[in-house]
């Protein structure tokens, strides 16, 4: 939100209370609290009248402080009072050296200039950011009270995040709000807002606000991250770091690891579609072609119309057209696959469920009393109220009672549609809930489903997310269309998100809207399944491949089988994922940010640490992508790419640039299913290795072995420790190099 009017003036009604000079420092247990005036204070006349400001630094997190600034503190505690957080209070240090008072977290200092007010921030001395003199401000302005930061953003610093976002992936020049919508991947809305950003230059700001916070990077003022929330109260952190990577992990400790998905979930997904006709009958063409062309298929997906339409949602089976649901979904677990169902939070008026949410006062309601309603997605449909823990209690049993059916996991659809002209259970303020709604909604439906099916096997495959939902995963990209231009914006939006500490992300393959041309499919296809999840689903048309071509159908198959045969090693970072926070889909920036080129890259990621991913967004076939410094070995052909520039080249549907980075181990094994032993008999090729390791887990997430490669002389030495039943490792671009290790070997050496 702008306040100013270019450099010297305001916007018309806004008076700006600027923090300008602290009048006393006190310790305290909780934190080091200041007291800071609006103006320099040179005679006591000037502190009769006016506002006097209370900032408070705290920490949760070792190298992370929190900011809170107050004007008014006797309002009412109000629910809820930012993101859930982990961990607790830290013990923080505190050096008052007269003029200046410097505060610490662990590595993370903030040196505070009393008279002329202004913060600096380093890590372990590194200048991070400042709050230079009068950025930090209270603001009237006509719509009511506001609280203001801007931070420096230095010369050649660019900040990135803010969630899921489909605009450029370099966010300096954007406005940036955190309000959840149903906008699709084409405009600045977006489903995932996460208040979190990070900085090149090695630091996070995350405003712990569940309500709207408006964000100007470097637009109103073109060289300040500049952020504001209406109220009374701005909280505030800055999350220190030697790089991204650290500062990500960090934040993650705050709000949350991402759980491990169950190995089967990243296989491939088949949907029946949104609007498409279907039945049994439908399903098991699709199901049996996929297998008769030998497409390893994972789950089977029923959309929304599982269920009678107008009736969304009764979470019933349509009697018209699955008159036996559990016969039909055991019929198709004998085939190997796992089952989803769409839902979402609303509650149709025609569904059989609403009078009885209405009367238990499971939905919310409006200011008056009555229940909140709308026609927006089904006539007169309420909204599930998540705080009462009642409705959240009535809406999971229904999701037992499916998976007593033979339901697996579900698609959390929407919650990002909700108003702020309601009334809440616990009394939540509705602004503060619009985003954290989706927090809440996916929590309560991972949660049964752990409950259900148990630790590791719990999924969702959620829209709407807020800081915090990294806990719930799976995410996928929402509303895409069957165009080159929205594959690119979706990978922008996963991509952002990967920053906000997801950790795992899917995306419509070939585009929801529209029907792809088999051009677009092929090539979507090959960015789907090197995506941690990889689902085909669309709106009025299927999905199968054989629709759009033969070919695709290969082409299909290829990509799905070179997936399942890399699972030891994605799954293994799934597993570094859970422990760290870090994402398995990673933007180059974060593996390779010393690298000033790589800054700035949105059409190519890495898949984990080793492997580089860069899709093709042309009909021509055409590849332009950049490899950093090393050597990279193509992981098909096995061709060796010196690093440190860019590459253009022409590829056929089954390639693209998939190139695994120097001193690297990847482990491969069996092509026909996502879930199998991972640690039984694999292969592991050593790429250009000098001292690489890698650890093997099971398909629970476990680790059993790690492996590690050293170049000693003319040869690899490799050890091996931990539960193993044997593997081999070969040499990349070295036919008949290699060792096999018999179950319990601890170590050979392999010629080079």
């Amino acid at each position: 939100m702008k306040f100013s009017n270019g450099y010297w003036l305001t916007r018309p009604g806004v008076t700006v209370y600027p923090c300008a000079q602290t009048r006393d420092t006190r310790v305290g247990a909780r934190g080091v609290t200041l007291h800071i005036a609006p103006m320099r204070v040179s005679h006591k006349g000037q502190t009769l009248g006016g506002p006097l400001f209370e900032l408070t630094f705290s920490s949760c997190l070792e190298g992370s402080l929190q900011v809170t600034l107050r004007h008014y503190i006797g309002g009412a505690e109000v629910f809820p009072r930012g993101f859930a957080l982990c961990g607790g209070e830290r013990a923080i240090g505190c050096e008052d050296k007269g003029e200046e008072v410097i505060i610490t977290s662990g590595s993370l200092s903030a040196v505070v200039r009393k008279d002329a007010f202004c913060v600096e921030y380093y890590h372990n001395g590194r200048f991070l950011t400042a709050s230079d003199p009068k950025q930090l401000a209270y603001l009237t302005a006509p719509d009511g009270p506001y609280c203001r930061e801007r931070l420096r953003v230095s010369v050649g610093e660019d900040i990135y995040g803010f969630g899921e976002r489909f605009t450029p992936f370099v966010k300096n020049g954007q406005v940036v709000d955190i309000w959840n919508e149903d906008g699709g991947t084409a405009s600045e809305q977006a489903y995932k807002n996460v208040p979190f950003c990070v900085s090149s230059s090695g630091y996070g700001v995350f405003v712990n606000h569940t309500e709207a916070v408006s964000f100007e990077v470097c637009s109103e003022a073109v060289s300040k991250l500049s952020f504001s929330v209406r109220g009374e109260e701005l909280r505030y952190m800055i999350i220190g770091g030697e790089d991204m990577r650290e500062v990500i992990s960090r934040y993650t400790d705050i709000t949350g690891k991402p759980a491990l998905p169950p190995a089967w979930s990243f296989g491939l997904w088949l949907s029946t579609s949104f609007t498409t006709d279907y039945d049994e009958g439908t399903v098991n063409t699709f199901t049996d072609g996929m297998a008769s062309r030998g497409i390893p298929l994972s789950v089977f997906h029923f959309d929304c119309f599982w269920m009678k339409e107008y009736r969304w949602c009764d979470f019933t089976w349509d009697a018209d057209i699955f008159p036996d649901p559990p016969g039909m979904l055991s019929r198709l677990k004998q085939k190997g696959l796992r089952i989803c169902v769409w839902i979402n939070p609303y509650i149709g008026q025609r569904s059989p469920l609403f009078a009885q949410a209405a009367q238990h006062g499971y939905l919310l309601k409006t200011k008056d009393g009555n229940v909140w309603q709308c026609d927006a997605w089904q006539p007169g449909m309420g909204i599930v109220d998540f705080t009462n823990p009642d409705a959240a209690l009535w809406y999971q049993s229904h999701l037992r009672r499916l998976m007593g059916e033979g339901v697996d996991c579900f698609k959390t659809d929407f919650g990002e549609r909700i108003p702020t002209d309601c009334a809440y259970h616990s009394g939540a303020c509705p602004e503060r809930m619009h985003n954290y709604y989706a927090y809440l909604y996916n929590k309560a439906v991972f949660d049964v489903v752990k409950a259900e099916r148990g630790e590791g096997e719990a999924v969702v495959f959620a829209r709407s997310a807020t800081a915090g939902c990294q806990r719930f995963p799976v995410h996928w990209g929402g509303d895409c269309e069957a165009t080159y231009e929205s594959m690119a914006e979706t990978l922008r939006g996963g991509l952002s998100l990967a920053l906000a500490g997801f950790g795992f992300w899917s995306h419509d393959i070939g585009g929801f809207e529209q029907t792809a041309a088999p051009d677009l499919y092929k090539r979507w296809v090959a960015f789907g399944l090197f995506s941690t999840h990889s689902r085909l689903h669309g709106n009025s048309s299927y999905r199968v491949p054989w629709l759009f071509d033969e070919e695709a159908s290969e082409v299909l198959k290829f990509f799905a089988v070179w997936k399942c045969r890399l699972m030891p090693y994605i799954y293994s970072q799934a597993a570094l994922s859970r422990r760290t926070g870090l994402p398995v889909m990673r933007p180059m920036v974060l593996e390779f940010g010393s690298d000033p080129v790589c800054r700035r890259l949105d059409r190519q990621y890495m898949l984990g640490e080793s492997i580089l991913v860069a899709p093709i967004f042309n009909p021509q076939g055409m590849a332009e992508y950049y490899l950093p410094e090393g050597v990279w070995t193509h992981l098909f052909t096995g061709e060796g790419r010196q690093g440190g520039r860019y590459y253009r080249e022409r590829h056929d549907y089954f390639s693209l640039p998939v190139y695994v980075r120097e001193n690297s181990l990847v482990a491969a094994g069996r092509g026909d299913t996502a879930a199998y032993d991972y640690h039984v008999n694999p292969v592991i090729t050593a790429y250009e290795a000098r001292d690489a390791a890698a650890a093997l887990t099971d398909s629970s997430g476990r680790e059993r072995f790690t492996v590690r490669a050293a170049r000693v002389g003319a040869a690899l030495k490799v050890t091996a420790r931990g539960e193993h039943g044997g593997f081999t490792v070969r040499l990349a671009r070295a036919p008949g190099g290699e060792l096999v290790f018999a179950p319990g070997q601890t170590e050979a050496e392999l010629p080079l």
